[in-house]
């Protein structure tokens, strides 16, 4: 029931660009929706009147119309499952389904005709939101560029007919169109959504910027260096792509032991059948303990085995804050036995802070007059360091004087005069000819913090240091996951070293992989995949998506996670707790001993009836007691997973 996702290629260079793709396919427009919805409302129509002993002609029409609408196109791809000598799921549940109808269990079959057709609707529509999210990052380059001619002049061009060499002017707010190298200008380059660096990047002459990327107050000159349809943003729909079709194809535990198993029954019946008949029983008393047989073998309550933990596990988790997308996803998280863990946005909180106020000596400024100067100049700043240091004051309840003469200097800082003094904030590196020197901006920087030098009429007074705060869950949630899976989580970042480092001391991890583009994270991931491991990713990004649909499992950060990592991973934390995924991979692991459970309950119930069948004589309705007692023994026992109780404790409550 599952498509494959959508292929767009880049435009070839001076022709037409190809119509906008949809943004979001409508759930309704895909037929395995509108088929489960059509056998749901076929089931639910027939149920008062077969409940309250209606006429059998009108319940039972629209039973069998709820049979069709919801079984056809399963059977269908089971029949031709078949002819390639495979017995699938599929036709197994269409069986199942008509063998419960054959011996007047109508009730049962059409409410498993209903659930499968509803659990093959989910899966198509989570692959077509996948699809549309992948077609939706082509947005994040813009259409069109402005390209330098030779002469002087400019003109407006298919940001798809860029190609190597060409010059093109981005404006201020302005996306970059095309990866390359900065010949002319200064600016401030937010590259959160290819490197996940929580602040923007000054750029000058010779430094590389990526397509998709936004521009900040400056104007910038870039020399295209990679075909448009080489760069950052498009190897990352296609590493996403990628991932999406060539994941292993994922089944539950159950679907792989009922290959063999239901394969195995259908031969036995046959036996059971034939063989009595072959010594002289009569055609009845054969015919009759086959079909007790077949019906006390067959593999219902081992399927149900595994589906109500799992769903239980899931209702549960979605009441408490974690949306898992599929039973197999709840089944594969509980299977992780390595963690990689994004810094920004998962870990931290997205948003840089004010973390550090330094004074220096002889300023005759304290902490709070040193703040309250830096945040009265950077107050008309729209900047996101400025924010952090206006954020501050606010919080300490320091009153800001108006600020004159504002100016901002992409790359170097601000500069306004405040009380009549002129103050400037920017760079160390910009500001001091000698910062390396200058104690508290070596402390904040080693800090791992960005650190921001405040002047007063061209003297240093102090040095505000400015970071991404820690999630105050970080820790317990890092220490939790290497509990479950017995080894320390990894850290994977486009983030500079320090900055990586500082984060990873502070909740305890040892191993720090910085600096990395979208397409390294995915080399790790499937390295230690290769190791056979079966790794979890953490993110919230669009340059995590290619790892998260990667990896074995994906969770992503809900709240402020990109719609491609949402869409992309397999798991969503919609409340962004931290801390529930640990605990969702402990409930998990709760829903899998359940399972096991169920399959001995399921196992010991088939192997008593079997043997009664075969070696004494088991009555037909008692052999139906038999295997429907069982079947709803398991999906009780499945369902304890529903409790407030069964959801473990989040790591540090």
């Amino acid at each position: 029931m599952s498509s494959s996702l959508d292929q767009r290629t880049a435009p070839a260079p001076g022709g037409p660009r190809p119509a906008p793709l949809p943004r979001r396919t409508r759930a309704y427009a895909l037929p395995e929706v509108r088929w489960a919805l059509a056998a749901l409302g076929l089931f639910l129509l027939a149920l008062p009147p077969y409940l309250l002993d209606g006429p059998a002609w009108l319940w039972g029409t629209l039973f069998a119309a709820a049979y069709a609408a919801g079984g056809w196109e399963p059977g269908l791809e089971g029949l031709r499952a078949l002819r390639e000598r495979t017995l699938d799921v599929d036709l197994l549940m269409v069986v199942a389904a008509l063998g419960a109808a054959a011996i007047g269990q109508v009730l049962d079959g059409a409410l498993l005709i209903v659930i499968f057709a509803t659990s093959g609707a989910l899966e198509a529509v989570a692959t077509a939101r996948t699809a549309d999210s992948v077609r939706g990052l082509l947005d994040l380059a813009p259409a069109t560029a402005t390209r330098l001619l030779a002469d002087g002049s400019e003109e407006t061009v298919d940001a798809g007919s860029l190609t190597v060499g060409d010059t093109v002017l981005v404006r201020p707010g302005e996306r970059i169109g095309a990866d390359g190298r900065v010949v002319g200008g200064t600016s401030e380059v937010d590259q959160a959504t290819i490197t996940g660096e929580p602040m923007p990047l000054a750029k000058e002459t010779g430094d590389e910027v990526f397509a998709g990327t936004v521009n900040g107050t400056g104007a910038l000159r870039v020399r295209v260096g990679r075909d448009p349809s080489d760069s950052v943003i498009a190897r990352i729909v296609r590493m996403v792509e990628e991932a999406s079709r060539t994941k292993a194809p994922t089944q539950l535990f159950i679907e792989k032991v009922e290959q063999r198993y239901s394969v195995s029954m259908v031969l036995a019946t046959l036996a059971v059948f034939a063989v009595p008949l072959a010594f002289g029983d009569d055609l009845t008393s054969a015919l009759l303990r086959a079909m007790t047989f077949m019906i006390v073998a067959s593999p219902c309550a081992v399927v149900l085995s595994t589906m109500p933990p799992l769903l239980s596990a899931i209702a549960n988790a979605g009441r408490h804050g974690v949306l898992a997308k599929s039973a197999v996803v709840m089944e594969r998280l509980g299977q992780v036995d390595a963690v990689a863990l994004d810094k920004t946005g998962t870990l931290t909180e997205g948003a840089p802070r004010l973390t550090a106020v330094r004074p220096l000596p002889g300023t005759g400024l304290d902490d709070d007059a040193l703040l309250r100067l830096a945040a009265s100049a950077e107050h008309p700043s729209e900047h996101p360091l400025a924010r952090a240091v206006v954020g501050a004051a606010r919080e300490r309840g320091l009153v800001t004087a108006p600020a004159d003469a504002f100016t901002a200097t992409p790359g170097r800082g601000v500069t306004a005069t405040v009380e009549g003094r002129r103050i400037e904030l920017g760079s160390p590196a910009r500001l001091l000819p000698e910062a390396h020197r200058v104690p508290a901006v070596r402390e904040v920087e080693e800090a791992g913090c960005t650190a921001v030098a405040v002047l007063r009429d061209g003297e240093p007074v102090g040095v505000l240091g400015v970071a991404d705060r820690l999630r105050p869950d970080a820790a317990a949630t890092v220490a939790a996951l290497t509990r479950l899976t017995g080894r320390a989580p990894v850290l994977l970042t486009g983030d500079n070293v320090r900055a990586a480092r500082r984060v990873a001391g502070l909740v305890g991890i040892t191993d720090v992989r910085a600096g990395l583009l979208p397409e390294e994270k995915v080399a790790a991931v499937r390295a230690w995949e290769a190791e056979g491991r079966r790794v979890l990713v953490v993110g919230d990004g669009v340059n995590d998506a290619p790892a998260l649909a990667a990896a074995h499992c994906g969770v992503a950060m809900g709240r402020a996670g990109s719609d491609l990592a949402l869409e992309t991973a397999d798991a969503v934390v919609v409340r962004d707790e931290l801390a529930a995924v640990p605990a969702v991979v402990a409930l998990s692991r709760a829903a899998h001993r359940l399972v096991v459970q169920n399959l001995v309950i399921a196992g010991v119930c088939i192997a008593v009836l079997v043997a009664w069948d075969l070696f004494g004589t088991l009555p037909l309705p008692l052999g139906v007691a038999g295997h429907e007692g069982s079947t709803v023994l398991v999906g009780l026992n499945g369902l304890r997973l529903l409790r407030s109780t069964a959801w473990p404790r989040p790591a540090g409550s």
